[in-house]
């Protein structure tokens, strides 16, 4: 799969997880579900997550934990919640807590899924095989 496509599908999970938060937030408080109350709860995360995109450099290492997910975690809560405070929404500190966690094990889970998955297919691809010719070169080399 090309880099480019990898980047493409990292930040479209990134964005479909960042709106399910929204959605998820806005559900469980019974917000009604007009698209400009959800429009409005939404841009603030998702201009967060580009801006955390651009600065961790996302686009070189897009299913990294600690860089980019870290980074991109930390921006898209901590701008996000300041661009909430100036367009005059809540930011309770309760809120940021639940965001905080929330988002973390979004934008952090998904991508420490992907790492465990990676060295799991690695651990295989280096295990011997019965018959294979891995084993076949080892008894040859003694």
């Amino acid at each position: 799969m090309s880099t480019v496509r990898i980047c493409a599908i990292a930040l479209i999970v990134d964005a479909l997880l960042v709106t399910s938060f929204v959605a998820i937030g806005r559900r469980s408080h019974a917000e009604t579900a007009d698209l400009a109350g959800f429009a409005s709860a939404l841009w603030p995360f998702l201009a967060a997550l580009l801006l955390g995109w651009a600065l961790s450099l996302a686009w070189r290492r897009p299913s990294g934990v600690l860089l980019p997910g870290l980074l991109i975690w930390g921006v898209t809560l901590g701008i996000g919640m300041v661009l909430r405070s100036v367009a005059g929404q809540g930011v309770q500190p309760s809120f940021v807590l639940v965001a905080g966690l929330v988002l973390a094990a979004f934008l952090l889970g998904w991508r420490l899924i992907a790492l465990a998955v990676a060295a799991r297919g690695r651990r295989a691809a280096d295990r011997p095989r019965r018959g294979g010719r891995r084993i076949e070169a080892q008894v040859q080399a003694r």
